[in-house]
């Protein structure tokens, strides 16, 4: 498992990750109330703003996390919000992606540096 610096984790397996947000993530944004999710077979580039969240405490965009195709969404989350606050490194997961240059994914911060930058 990877981490960004804007509190995404991305799980790789074969050459599809699936990222969420991190606990501590959903911790700081309060109660999800609405997720909207990029679309099924959508082109994404790094940085790209692909996913909307609102809390009870304010909107925010979820970016890209590396360039790629999204290969599945998790439309439990659209009906539920809630389970990205109760499970975000597990059910609450976002999107699936198949990465365009899977190299990009040993560029994300590990375990031990994503806990330093929370601290």
């Amino acid at each position: 498992m990877k981490y960004t610096e804007e509190h995404e984790w991305l799980r790789l397996e074969g050459d599809v990750v699936t990222v969420g947000i991190t606990q501590h993530a959903s911790e700081q944004l309060g109660d999800l109330v609405f997720v909207e999710l990029p679309s099924d077979g959508q082109e994404i580039s790094k940085d790209q703003e692909i996913v909307v969240i609102e809390s009870v405490k304010a909107a925010s965009d979820i970016l890209a996390p590396l360039d790629g195709v999204i290969t599945a969404v998790n439309n439990l989350i659209v009906e539920e919000p809630s389970l990205v606050n109760s499970d975000p490194m597990g059910e609450g997961w976002f999107f699936k992606m198949k990465l365009k240059n899977p190299s990009d994914f040993d560029g994300l911060l590990d375990k031990e540096d994503y806990e330093k930058l929370t601290q």
